[in-house]
């Protein structure tokens, strides 16, 4: 009987950041929410759509579509994952580009940012789950000229930073 109730009712890890937000689950790969897939996904760790990502939650104003390309970031600044657009913008694969500095590939877009705001900073807070949603300007490291509007927050599980470059359609 507990047996038959357990696989009725998965168990899901829900970020709780008591913000009243409403939250979004998406792959952190193609972005895919479980929303958007055909088959059954309750439960599910790994995306079943691509199996290439894990599926994780943040806050829904910042959660990436699955045209956006994002990165998702650890405390120390390093990528843990990269998505399938962003691997076609910086034209590197995730696998290259996974345990790498983010700065080797994005740097602040704004020589002077009159909030003060400093991209290293609005990660590693967003990466404990301590930063509230922010936008932020990047651009690629050793380009000039290209900038990109980026939305920043925390996402997990584990805790992480989710970077989406907003407009670089």
């Amino acid at each position: 009987m507990a047996l038959e109730s357990a696989q009725q009712n998965p168990l899901e890890i829900v970020r709780d950041d008591h913000s009243g937000e409403p939250s979004k689950t998406f792959c952190g790969h193609c972005g895919r929410s479980p929303e958007d897939h055909d088959g059954p996904q309750a439960g599910a760790r790994v995306c079943s759509k691509c199996g290439m990502g894990l599926m994780l939650q943040a806050s829904a104003k910042i959660a990436p579509k699955t045209s956006d390309p994002f990165m998702v970031i650890d405390g120390s600044l390093t990528i843990c994952a990269l998505s399938r657009e962003a691997e076609k913008l910086l034209a590197i694969s995730e696998t290259d580009a996974v345990n790498r500095h983010v700065g080797e590939f994005l740097v602040p877009g704004d020589a002077e940012t009159s909030r003060g705001e400093n991209l290293a900073t609005l990660l590693a807070f967003a990466a404990r789950g301590e930063a509230n949603d922010a936008n932020v300007v990047v651009r690629p490291a050793n380009t000039f000229g290209v900038r990109y509007w980026a939305r920043v927050g925390p996402c997990g599980p584990p805790n992480a930073a989710l970077l989406v470059l907003a407009d670089a359609r």
